[in-house]
């Protein structure tokens, strides 16, 4: 069993700067990539941006120069620092990771979190 739990997301102003966290845990035998999708009213869940274990980003056209994706790998959590929001940033953020874990004979499992919402708004 492993759970994703999101944090970080509010009400920001357009500009503003806001700061979303994911924690891993369960029976984690190893985390792959991890990374953030986000899903806007009426539109498609869309990646934002994610990060291999030992490095190297990959970013959304619409975020690139704004947001940067972190991992503590050693806590099996992960960051993505938004700067410069803007309304159109407003979604559900979903924390997303790639695992394996004790006694599973899948060697990747994809694993969601919840959601955090971000909301950018005057």
């Amino acid at each position: 069993q492993v759970q994703l739990v999101e944090s970080g997301g509010g009400l920001v102003q357009p500009g503003g700067s806001l700061r979303l966290s994911c924690a891993a845990s369960g029976s984690i035998l190893n985390v792959y990539v991890m990374g953030w999708y986000r899903q806007a009213p009426g539109k498609q869940r869309e990646l934002v941006a994610s990060m291999p274990t030992k490095g190297g980003t990959v970013y959304a056209d619409s975020v690139k120069g704004r947001f940067t994706i972190s991992r503590d790998n050693a806590k099996n959590m992960v960051y993505l620092q938004m700067y410069s929001l803007i309304p159109e940033d407003t979604a559900v953020y979903y924390c997303n990771a790639g695992v394996s874990v004790f006694g599973s004979t899948v060697g990747y499992l994809e694993v969601w979190g919840q959601g955090t919402l971000v909301t950018v708004s005057s």
